[in-house]
Formats: structure tokens, sequence, C-alpha cells
């Protein structure tokens, strides 16, 4: 089961994915709202944390999350503060109950994930793109749009065109044909 924990906050987060099953995990921690007392209400340990990438709405919870729950964090790059043990592009990571691919998405931020698992048909996009077309950011420091044109382009060679459901960062998850909106957001990078 997968539970949006920022769903509702009234506070400047990024969504926070928890993965219940066999591996309990949040995918990142979001900032400015109480995240502990929220995993509380639906797990009462976790295994880790799981970061899509290090921006501070991701991360602002974090070190209160590591605190409540002795865990650790995951991400792509461990000579950023806080982030513990590095997950390789393409190593195979367990969320829940299923195992997930992650991908080395630059362009929004350089060590941006995202995490695709083809047998849970699950997408945690993190913020390379979300509905409708929309995409991360690229005017922030580390970012370009033509890595993440690349980067976008990657996740649509890896995801299966009927694939149920998408995570995104920031905005409602998208579980109506989510490939179409990977692909609008390849077209409308392209275009500005």
């Amino acid at each position: 089961m997968i539970t949006n924990l920022a769903q509702g906050v009234q506070a400047f987060t990024s969504n926070v994915f928890l993965v219940d099953g066999d591996r309990p995990v949040i995918v990142d921690t979001g900032a400015n709202f109480d995240v502990v007392d929220a995993v509380r209400s639906h797990v009462d340990d976790l295994d880790a944390i799981i970061l899509t990438h290090t921006h501070r709405d991701h991360v602002g919870n974090l070190e209160a999350v590591k605190d409540a729950f002795d865990v650790d964090a995951w991400g792509y790059d461990t000579a950023i503060d806080g982030v513990d043990h590095a997950i390789a592009d393409e190593e195979t990571v367990q969320l829940g109950d299923y195992e997930y691919v992650a991908l080395h998405t630059p362009g929004h931020k350089n060590d941006h994930l995202c995490f695709y698992s083809a047998t849970a048909d699950v997408l945690f996009a993190g913020d390379l793109v979300f509905q409708n077309g929309s995409f991360g950011r690229t005017d922030l420091e580390e970012g370009d749009r033509d890595t993440l044109i690349e980067s976008i382009d990657r996740v649509l060679e890896w995801i299966d065109p009927d694939f149920e459901a998408m995570h995104t960062g920031h905005g409602p998850s998208v579980t109506n044909d989510p490939y179409d909106h990977v692909e609008l957001s390849a077209q409308m990078a392209r275009q500005m």
C-alpha cells in the first residue's frame, strides 16, 4: 500500500510516500510539517528513507525521521549531508513488497532518482515529471533543460505503456494513463 502522508498539508513541502509491506519505507521526507506523527499513524516502524533528490522541500524532515525511527537515508550521492548510503543507477531497491529499479535522472537536480517497478506497475517520479505534461524546474542550481529531456526520454524507455500509477514529488498521483502524462512531459519540455 502506498500512502501520501503530505496529502492535504498546507505547507511548503514535497509529497511523502509511505510504502508499506515487507520493507516499510518512506520516499522523501517532506518539510515543514510533522511527518513523524503521520508515519506513526500508519506503521510502527520504518526500515529506510529513500530519497528522490535532496532539495530542501524533500529533505527538510530528514533528521526528524532518522532520529524518530533510527533509520538511514538512501539516495544517489553520499557526499550530500544526510545521505547515508548510495543507490547506484539501475540498482534494485525494495520498497514495500516490490523491487524497484533506481534510474538516475538528472536535469532538475544532479542527484535525482526515479524508481520504477514493472511488477508493481508503479513509478516514483520525484520532480522529474508531473501530471498533465508538467516537468521539473530547470532554473535552480544544477538544473539543465537538455539533461532533463534526456532523463524523461530514459524513463520512457523503461516504463510499460500500460503501467498503473505515477507518484510525483508534488501534486496528485496519476492513475489514469500515466504513460501518456510522461510522454506529454517530454513533448512540453522540448517546447519551452
